[in-house]
This record gives structure tokens, C-alpha cells and sequence, in this order.
């Protein structure tokens, strides 16, 4: 065993994790959610500046998550083959510069643009952080995940805390310019931390061939991929009879694709692989339909309070913070305790709760029931997450812990994309108390859904077991 580091924890003579990942580790890991949380108050001003409706403004929405769902896997990819560092930095890097276009950004196409950048600039934070977690648990020789896991669940929900507000406070200072132009110091910030911090080598068990790069990336694959995500993106975002051809689009790119990957040597996304791997492939299923949820109350709810109650953006952002002070106590709480299951199940109650007091909502309700539907959400928001990492972690595959993260986020992103849509075609043109409550009625489906696929799998035991085998370790 390798000497101790002055910096890391020791526990009966073996290193400890290097603390001093965490920084960037946590940094990197909440770009996306800042800038999820940010754009949900900023939704409603961008329309009247730019005279688009909420049915157009849900591409900022959806742009930036089709980017990452379609970065994070070759993106985590990239790290599970050279390592984080440097997908980290140029990463990041493309955050600022998407920070400068969306600042400048003329109209909405450029700033649908801006949002694209974005995306792709946030996705290697967190393949990043699980990869640092493995290569950190293998120098040490203990799997001990567990505090460093809800570490980076409470930052994310701490920065989701002052994500809305934030947002809220730069409009009323800057405008919502000041929204995007937020990203070049936290880019600048980033770079630095990842150039002072991050080691020059993590390996992740693959040796880096650059001769054999396109091989290993399988590009064909990522095409397909990409193929059918995009047609199925504009195919939700624009329902109509005359689109007919876009889910065969879908159909063929889908089916293409799981042809190509079962019969590569080193596919993009390994289907043998998991589908052997029930359990992980029931998680990412219970991601999708929870983000669902999360991001129609997310973005759904936001332009409700602000175009169909009345609230200002910085009224709007501080009527969401029962939510995520919520869920940052849950968080810690439920952090502390080993179990999947559980967890799982008190979330998806939370959601059906939260979606059926949403359903009794008009415009004039009181605020404190707005403050009650929030707080209720607090509850799946500071569960759902926490569980769905940490079984990911002990479900995935050790070589291919980036990229399995990085797969979690496309299936959550996938979900934030059909709440884009759900939330684009329910309020039209006005985001008005009747097109919340058939948001809300979507939301439930889901949150049924989601109860349904937790309440019947059987596997969530052995990632329970697991993650009390590690926290016993730690």
C-alpha cells in the first residue's frame, strides 16, 4: 500500500481520499444545475424581450439538455479511456465561451445556440467526479464513496438552492443577460482549479490509443445515437400529425443503432453488456421518469408563478427555496443511512403528493401554498438523486464508471427533454393556471410510473447491501 497522503483521511494505516479533488469535483458537477435553476426564472423575461412564446422558449430548455444527453456518454467515453483532466478543463473552457455568445446573443436562435455550448461544456463535470471516485478507490484500496457521494449530491442541491434566487437577482440588477454572462467566471474558476488540482493521470483502467481512437469511440454508434435522439427531441417538441415522420426517424436510427452496438468490438454504449445488467438498466428507466417530474415542476412551475400568478423572477426564485433547502436537509440526512429502496419510494410518494396539491392551485391561492407544493418537492428532489447515484455507482461496471454516469445524465436529460415538451405544449402560448394543471396530470403520470418500476424491482437489495459495505468500510 502507497504511503498516506498529508492531505487525504487515514483510517487504519491506508490513505484516505484525496480532499483536495473535491473542489473541482464539485464545481464541475454543478455547472449544469446552476444553469438549469438560473434559466427557470429567466424563462419569462427572454420571451418578452425576445417576443417569443413559452412554446418557443422551451428550446433553451430542451437545446441545452439534447447537448448533454447526447455529451455526456462520449464524453464520459473519453474519460474512462484518457482520463478527466483534460476533458475537464476544455469542458469548462466551452462553458465560458458559451457564457460570452448567450451574453451577446442577438436573437433567440443565437442564444438556442449559446444554450447548445452550454450543454456541451457541462457534460464532463460529472463522469469527472465518478471517474476521480473509482481511480481514488483503487489507490487507497477501499471503495468508500459514500460521504464523498452525498457531498457532491448537496452541492449540486445547494447551488440548485441559489440557482433560482440568483437567477432571480441578476435580472433585476443586469437583466437576463447577466444570466449567461455568469458563466465566464465560473468557467475561469473551473479551468483553474482543474489545471491546480487534478492529477495528470487518473486511470481508469483503459490505456489511451490514439491510433486506435476512432475504434474506441465507435463513432458510427455515436451518430446513431445522436440521430435518434435529435429526431425524437423535435418530434416532442412539435406534436402534430404532419411530423409523422419523425418517430420512424426514431424507430430506424434506434434499431440501427442496436445493431451497430451489439456488433462492435468496442461499442459506444455496450447493450450486451447491459442488458446482462438488470439492475442498472432499471435505473436509468427510474431516472428518466423521475427527472419527469423534476424538471416540469422545475421550469413548469417556475413560468406558472411568474406569468400565471404574478410573481416577479426574484419573487419566483425565493418561492422555490423550501424545495431545495429541503432537499439539501434530506440530503444530508438520508446520506447517513445505508438503503435504496426506501429512499426511493418515500420520493416517488413525495411526487404524487406534490403533483396532486399543484392540481388545487389557482391564481389566487394564497403564496403559502405555493410554499407547500415546494417544500413537498423538497422531499423527492433531495431523495431521488442521492439514491439514483449511488446505485449507478454500484451497479456500473468498475471500467466503465464514467461513462455510466455519464449515461445516468442522458437518461435523466432524456426525461428533462419530454418535460419540455409536456410543459411547451400544456401552456401554448401563456403559461396560464389551466396549462399547469394539464402539466400537472402528466407529472402524476410519471410519478405513478416511478412508484411502479421501485415497488416491483427486486434488485434494489444488492445495492443496498453494497452501499452498506462500503459505508461500513469508510
Amino acid at each position: 500500500m502507497t504511503e498516506a497522503r498529508t492531505d487525504g483521511i487515514r483510517e487504519a494505516g491506508k490513505p484516505g481520499f484525496d480532499r483536495r479533488l473535491l473542489p473541482p469535483m464539485m464545481l464541475g458537477s454543478v455547472l449544469n444545475p446552476i444553469n438549469s435553476t438560473i434559466i427557470s426564472v429567466a424563462l419569462i423575461p427572454i420571451a418578452r424581450a425576445l417576443g417569443a412564446p413559452p412554446s418557443q422558449t422551451a428550446w433553451l430548455v430542451s437545446a441545452l439538455y439534447l447537448a448533454t444527453s447526447l455529451g455526456q456518454p462520449v464524453v464520459g467515453r473519453l474519460i474512462d479511456i484518457f482520463g478527466p483532466r483534460r476533458l475537464f478543463l476544455i469542458s469548462t473552457a466551452l462553458v465560458g465561451a458559451a457564457g460570452v455568445v448567450g451574453t451577446l446573443a442577438p436573437n433567440l436562435g443565437v442564444l438556442i445556440a449559446a444554450r447548445v455550448l452550454l450543454g456541451f461544456g457541462t457534460c464532463a463535470g460529472y463522469p469527472a467526479a465518478m471517474a476521480l471516485l473509482r481511480s481514488e478507490a483503487r489507490r487507497t484500496g477501499r471503495d468508500s464513496p459514500g460521504g464523498v457521494l452525498t457531498a457532491l449530491a448537496v452541492a449540486n442541491q445547494t447551488i440548485a438552492v441559489i440557482g433560482p434566487l440568483l437567477g432571480g437577482l441578476l435580472i433585476a440588477v443586469g437583466g437576463w443577460r447577466a444570466t449567461f454572462a455568469l458563466n465566464v467566471p465560473l468557467a475561469v474558476a473551473a479551468v483553474l482549479l482543474g489545471l491546480w488540482r487534478l492529477p495528470a493521470s487518473a486511470g481508469t483502467g483503459e490505456s489511451p490509443q490514439r491510433g486506435r481512437l476512432a475504434a474506441q469511440l465507435d463513432l458510427p454508434g455515436m451518430g446513431l445515437f445522436a440521430a435518434t435522439l435529435v429526431s425524437l427531441l423535435l418530434f416532442l417538441m412539435n406534436l402534430h400529425v404532419s411530423n409523422w415522420y419523425l418517430p420512424l426517424i426514431t424507430a430506424a436510427a434506434g434499431a440501427a443503432f442496436a445493431v451497430r452496438e451489439l456488433r462492435a468490438a468496442t461499442p459506444f454504449i455496450d447493450l450486451r453488456v447491459l442488458g446482462g445488467n438488470t439492475p442498472l438498466v432499471a435505473t436509468y428507466g427510474r431516472a428518466l421518469v423521475a427527472y419527469v417530474v423534476a424538471y416540469s415542476f422545475l421550469y413548469g412551475f417556475s413560468q406558472w408563478t411568474e406569468e400565471g400568478y404574478g410573481l416577479t423572477p426574484f419573487h419566483a426564485g425565493l418561492a422555490q427555496i423550501p424545495m431545495f433547502l429541503a432537499a439539501i436537509g434530506i440530503s444530508i440526512v438520508s446520506g447517513r443511512h445505508r438503503g435504496v429502496r426506501g429512499k426511493l419510494l418515500l420520493g416517488a410518494a413525495g411526487q404524487i403528493v406534490a403533483c396532486l396539491v399543484i392540481l388545487t392551485l389557482t391564481g389566487k391561492s394564497p403564496i403559502w401554498m405555493l410554499l407547500v407544493v415546494a417544500l413537498i418537492f423538497g422531499v423527492p428532489q433531495g431523495l431521488n438523486n442521492l439514491a439514483l447515484q449511488n446505485s449507478v455507482y454500484f451497479q456500473a461496471d468498475p471500467a466503465r464508471t464514467a461513462s455510466s454516469a455519464g449515461l445516468l445524465r442522458t437518461f435523466a436529460y432524456l426525461g428533462s427533454m419530454v418535460a419540455s415538451s409536456a410543459t411547451a405544449v400544456s401552456f401554448g402560448q401563456r403559461a396560464d393556471t389551466g396549462g399547469m394543471h394539464e402539466l400537472a396530470w402528466v407529472m402524476l403520470a410519471a410519478g405513478v410510473l416511478y412508484l411502479l418500476l421501485t415497488l416491483f424491482d427486486r434488485t434494489l437489495g444488492r445495492a443496498a447491501a453494497d452501499a452498506q459495505a462500503a459505508n461500513e468500510a469508510s
